[in-house]
């Protein structure tokens, strides 16, 4: 029977620029990058920041301006798309409507050395790997949005190419339905073990399905790392905004002891990593679930009202007014007895606060 295998290889960017036709703002400038054979790594940022651009010149569907790309070790910086073993997954979907869905899955085989029979057992095992064994002789309309998207998924997989991309596969799916197709991709990308680069916005979805998470903004890298490392450990203030919320408070580095800052946030002393901060002014971030809610008489607390208590389900969401500005806090404590008006006090977690570099 056959199956679908990896051919998964690295990327490599070596001080790569993109710029289209006149213009003298660069889309991509000097970026360089290495994706190991066998992760999935996402490409996260804003509209414009060129995650996109950098997607497409992997495809090779733009050329870099200057710099140079590697696949698998190998120089393909001025390779066509067709020259290159490398599949994608649009935001579209872009299913011939009127082919069936084994059809669809089939069409890039077409084009290779595999006969029909053998195309055939390619697709069907295609589409047993991403759920949709009994799906083949329907058409794409006659599929939810989620079911089209696994047939994109399963058209470039049966291509077994070195590289898989994803261009904001999920964009057009209800919030549900993302989150089962994004285990799905994870899924099938870890049983592989396929590289794959990943394009989203959306903060939770590289969170959920990253080994790496590369951060752009204004055409650059802002900061590489574990979904954990980025979450806990922002570079910057652009870096804790964007990945999940933070609040961004100013602060004093009052000394600093090898790795460890002493550190004055109004009336609270904390001792946090220093991250190569010396002693001055500096900001710092607080995750709204690494804010504690405590007494007003607590020690070593930050004094607040609460403007407002929202009750979501599964946690409480509370905005407190403090001489530091307007704090968000996060609780899991449901039964937590609080209301809008009431004096509070604001501890902070141990591995809370982060010092952030301007």
């Amino acid at each position: 029977m056959a199956e679908i295998k990896s051919n998964a290889a690295s990327v490599e960017f070596r001080n790569v620029t993109k710029v289209y036709g006149k213009s003298t703002v660069p889309a991509v400038k000097g970026v360089s990058l290495f994706i190991q054979a066998g992760k999935l790594v996402t490409l996260l940022g804003p509209s414009g920041c060129g995650k996109t651009t950098t997607l497409r010149m992997i495809a090779g569907l733009e050329l870099a301006t200057r710099g140079q790309i590697l696949i698998g070790g190998s120089d393909v910086t001025r390779l066509p798309a067709t020259d290159r073993d490398v599949s994608m997954v649009f935001q579209s979907y872009a299913l011939f409507p009127h082919m069936t869905v084994r059809e669809n899955v089939e069409y890039g085989l077409k084009f290779s050395s595999f006969n029909k029979r053998d195309a055939g057992g390619k697709a069907q095992a295609g589409l047993d790997l991403v759920g949709l064994s009994g799906f083949g002789d329907r058409l794409p309309s006659q599929l939810s949005g989620g079911q089209q998207q696994r047939v994109a998924v399963a058209r470039a997989l049966v291509l077994e190419p070195q590289v898989l991309l994803f261009d904001e596969p999920l964009s057009n799916l209800d919030a549900k339905l993302r989150r089962h197709v994004r285990e799905e991709i994870r899924e099938i990308q870890q049983k592989l073990a396929l590289t794959v680069v990943y394009v989203t916005h959306d903060q939770e979805e590289a969170l959920a399905v990253s080994d790496r998470i590369i951060v752009m903004n204004n055409a650059v890298i802002v900061q590489d790392g574990t979904p954990r490392d980025l979450y806990d450990q922002p570079a910057n203030a652009f870096v804790a905004d964007f990945i999940g919320e933070a609040n961004i408070l100013p602060c004093e580095v009052v000394a600093v002891e090898g790795d460890v800052a002493n550190v004055q946030l109004g009336p609270v002393s904390l001792r946090i990593p220093a991250r190569t901060h010396a002693p001055g002014s500096a900001r710092l971030a607080v995750r709204p679930n690494r804010v504690q809610v405590t007494s007003p008489e607590s020690e070593n607390t930050l004094l607040g009202t609460l403007d407002k208590v929202t009750y979501v389900g599964s946690h409480l969401e509370l905005v407190v007014r403090t001489p530091l500005g307007s704090l968000f806090a996060v609780t899991p404590d449901v039964d937590l007895a609080v209301e809008a008006g009431q004096a509070v006090g604001l501890g902070f977690a141990g591995r809370g606060p982060v010092l952030l570099s301007e």
